[in-house]
């Protein structure tokens, strides 16, 4: 039973990571319609970023925040600069998906061309105890109702409930985020009504890059460093979360992050054959629910009028 709540307390830790990129994929879904296949590399690019602040002598307190911010300044350049200009209507699909594959290549290349190719220390912005040989310490192990757990599970959940509560004000409780679901709802009718749908898109873009950027500090804090790696297998994970909650719905994005995450825990934890091939629970769960549930558990199917 002890490794039971083990495996699920670390897929727990995992899933609040997965949780935080799905819903970064499904803002970009839901007010664009376009599956951004970038958002892995976006978030190593901030996540460098943040490591290198910290290099510099800053506190992770104060390099995390700063890089969510310069991160969403850059999520609306790109959407501007890049973007927009070959996503349309009146445009080829064939043209977006060949620039978020650009994207997802060139991010990769320029962090290790700006910052660095290597494995690099991330500090920890929760409880840690230093450890020889590891320049950011291992995680401290709390105990509560004699269940043991560290404290980079509470700080990675913690974090996904205050983007949770912090969206959900935004959405339910602004004028802006009215805005935002009128545009992500029906475009055109958002225009004739006077909303500026352009800036809802640039808007929904850096919130996607600031929860990227977040999502990518706190999961490099976890696994100790940042690498030009870090973010790809997690990108697969958050596909699957999305699709199988429904890449229009942010409670499913939430919901399937931690189902895909338990599950690959669970799987990888007592099926020995699957530890060194992990990316087999994914990628079956895409393929599970293309084939049962093509919308997800949370999903809404589309109808159209002719």
């Amino acid at each position: 039973m002890d490794l039971f709540i083990r495996y699920v307390l670390n897929g727990v830790g995992n899933g609040a990571v997965y949780a935080s990129v799905a819903l970064a994929l499904v803002l970009i879904f839901r007010t664009t319609g376009l599956l951004n296949l970038a958002q892995g590399e976006m978030a190593l690019f901030s996540t460098y970023f943040a490591w290198k602040l910290t290099s510099l002598g800053l506190s992770v307190f104060v390099a995390i925040p700063l890089t969510v911010v310069a991160s969403m300044v850059g999520g609306a350049v790109i959407e501007r600069v890049l973007i927009r200009p070959v996503h349309g209507p009146d445009k080829s699909p064939l043209n977006v998906l060949i620039v978020m594959l650009g994207m997802f290549l060139a991010l990769n290349a320029l962090a290790q061309l700006v910052f660095s190719d290597d494995a690099e220390p991330m500090p920890k912005p929760w409880a840690s105890v230093s450890s020889p040989g590891d320049p950011t310490g291992a995680d401290r192990i709390v105990e509560l109702l004699g269940v043991r757990f560290s404290w980079s599970v509470i700080g990675l959940v913690v974090a996904l409930l205050a983007e949770c509560a912090l969206l959900y004000v935004l959405f339910q409780r602004t004028k802006v985020g009215l805005k935002l679901r009128a545009v992500a709802s029906n475009g055109a009718s958002a225009r004739l009504v006077g909303i500026n749908s352009s800036a809802m898109l640039m808007l929904g873009w850096a919130l996607a890059a600031g929860l990227g950027a977040l999502a990518g500090s706190l999961v490099a804090a976890d696994r100790g460093s940042v690498n030009p790696g870090l973010m790809a297998v997690v990108l697969v994970y958050s596909f699957a979360a999305a699709a199988l909650g429904g890449f229009d719905s942010p409670v499913g994005a939430v919901v399937g992050g931690m189902i895909v995450a338990i599950a690959e825990a669970l799987t990888t934890g007592y099926v020995k054959a699957l530890s060194t091939i992990e990316l087999v629970v994914p990628f079956a769960l895409i393929l599970l629910v293309l084939v049962v549930r093509p919308t997800g558990l949370f999903g809404k199917k589309v109808v159209e009028r002719v």
